[in-house]
């Protein structure tokens, strides 16, 4: 059966994003507070904002670039991240976001993958961007230092252009906002082909999460991240609230930035949310202000949920989604405290969703009182991407005839609508909140001379949920110690993907059709 969400259909207009965020600004608006830098209390106003995004569309154009380039993106939450993401929109061209903790290779197969002409990063992760971009065929000139690096365009110099803004004309249902990469349910990363006309839906899709034009947002959780880019960015531009960026995540700084600029909505991954539960510093600071904690990119359980609710004195929500939903399909209402904060709460307007039994592919039917069989969840909605960038297979297995779009997560749902996920069937590590594909780490440990075989898995962690665990064979003869392989991984990789735990084996376990069994490594 077909599962729709108890909320009324949104009603998704055919507009840009930049015109979805931008084009009814009041003048009221304009003198408002949009983005605050955490670090400095540097304060952009919208009126600046907009005034910034023209620029950088203005002198994107004025490169030749517009509908039909991709551009990537490659910096931590900064106020000048903001300028960029929407001056690029604006300009037509699609963005690919990077993660700011890529290597040099990881950045090389992204802008390879996604044909990106130009990539935009900041001098602190100059090293890396530039490696990528050399080994993707990219020229210096084709590189910009937003805070300026010597040899290197900047973003003050894109400002200083006289360049007006391009009248540009696209189908905001077809054509690519932007391009962040998934591993999906499993495998490499594929970039995730998400258009203008998702992204405005999820936003409005998002408000019952309860954002409202008064609340201050501290956006610690990566712009570069879905979850990020529509939950916090956008979502707080439309509703006109204000962002506090900070560009990376320190617990006294931003239990600071919380105090000082009265934060009423936090926006976390589980990570976040044990240390507000558990750690001493959170007692010296004044947290009176905020109303609500949503935690999301990680599975959250309800005995955290209420520790953070006790201690902080708050409401604490759980939400759901994948980068191939824009993000989100599940969020727990603001107004609904019935709701157990261990559930991934209701199904987001304009959403339907199935269960579907993994084993047998029957139809799990929502029940009339208690609670359901567990199953597959599938959601199909507006807000569901276009598929994945140049792989009909992979599109084809993930998104169904009918548009329901798998999601690999066992999930179990009530009589009132309220769904939980109970277990997984996608490989995917969750590392404090960040994809970890296990395919990934084997492919490279296998290129390792002393490895014949590996497998990797995650294993629970009360800090970061999941950590990656590899279990090795050796080659003949061989003899690899764990720190050696941990070593050589982690200089391949970003700092999250790192594998933390080796032991080595005499055979990696395998179905007859060669899959390995990674529940059999599970003990």
């Amino acid at each position: 059966m077909v599962i729709r969400s108890t909320y009324p259909d949104v009603e998704v207009p055919d507009v840009s994003v930049h015109d979805f965020l931008f084009a009814g600004l009041t003048d009221e608006d304009l003198d408002r507070v949009a983005v605050v830098d955490g670090p400095t209390g540097a304060a952009t106003t919208y009126r600046a904002l907009v005034a910034q995004v023209d620029a950088i569309a203005g002198a994107v154009a004025a490169r030749g670039l517009g509908v039909g380039d991709v551009v990537a993106l490659h910096a931590p939450n900064v106020p000048a991240y903001v300028t960029v993401f929407h001056g690029l929109l604006r300009a037509g061209v699609t963005v690919t976001t990077v993660n700011a903790l890529s290597s040099g290779e990881e950045i090389a197969r992204q802008l390879a993958d996604s044909r990106a002409v130009l990539l935009l990063t900041v001098s602190p992760l100059l090293a890396g961007a530039a490696a990528g971009a050399a080994e993707a065929g990219l020229g210096d000139e084709q590189v910009i230092v937003l805070d300026g690096a010597e040899g290197y365009g900047s973003l003050p110099d894109l400002l200083a252009e006289p360049n007006q803004p391009p009248s540009v004309t696209f189908d905001p249902a077809t054509h690519l906002a932007v391009l962040p990469y998934s591993s999906g349910t499993t495998g490499r990363p594929k970039g995730v082909m998400l258009t203008h006309r998702n992204l405005v839906a999820n936003v409005l899709q998002c408000a019952a999460i309860g954002v409202e034009r008064d609340d201050v947002v501290p956006a610690v959780l990566p712009f570069f991240h879905i979850y990020g880019m529509t939950v916090l960015l956008n979502l707080a531009l439309y509703k006109r609230a204000r962002l506090v960026t900070l560009p990376r995540f320190d617990l006294a700084q931003y239990l600071g930035v919380v105090q000082e600029h009265r934060a009423t909505f936090l926006f976390v991954a589980p990570p976040i949310a044990l240390a507000l539960a558990k750690h001493p510093l959170v007692g010296d600071h004044d947290l009176s202000s905020v109303k609500a904690v949503l935690s999301g990119a990680a599975p959250f359980d309800a005995a955290l949920g209420a520790a953070v609710e006790a201690r902080l004195g708050c409401r604490v929500l759980q939400g759901y989604g994948m980068s191939e939903m824009s993000p989100v399909s599940h969020v727990i209402p603001i107004e609904r405290d019935d709701i157990s904060p261990g559930s991934i709460g209701l199904l987001v307007p304009s959403m339907e969703a199935r269960i579907v039994d993994p084993a047998t592919g029957a139809e799990v039917d929502q029940p009339a009182e208690g609670v359901s069989a567990a199953g597959e969840l599938l959601c199909r909605g507006p807000n569901v991407m276009v598929g994945y960038l140049g792989n009909a297979q992979a599109t084809a297995d993930t998104i169904d005839p009918d548009g329901f779009l798998h999601t690999g997560d066992i999930v179990t749902v009530d009589a009132e609508g309220v769904f939980h996920v109970v277990d997984r069937l996608k490989e995917l590590i969750k590392y404090k909140g960040y994809q970890v594909p296990p395919a990934e780490l084997e492919a490279l440990l296998v290129s390792h001379p002393s490895v014949a075989d590996a497998a990797v898995i995650g294993v629970p962690d009360d800090e970061a949920g999941e950590i990656p665990k590899a279990f090795v064979v050796p080659a003949p003869g061989a003899s690899p110690t764990a720190e050696e392989l941990m070593a050589f991984v982690a200089e391949h990789v970003a700092p999250y993907k790192r594998v933390r735990q080796v032991e080595l084996i005499e055979v990696v376990p395998r179905s007859a059709s060669g899959k390995i069994l990674r529940k059999d490594l599970k003990r």
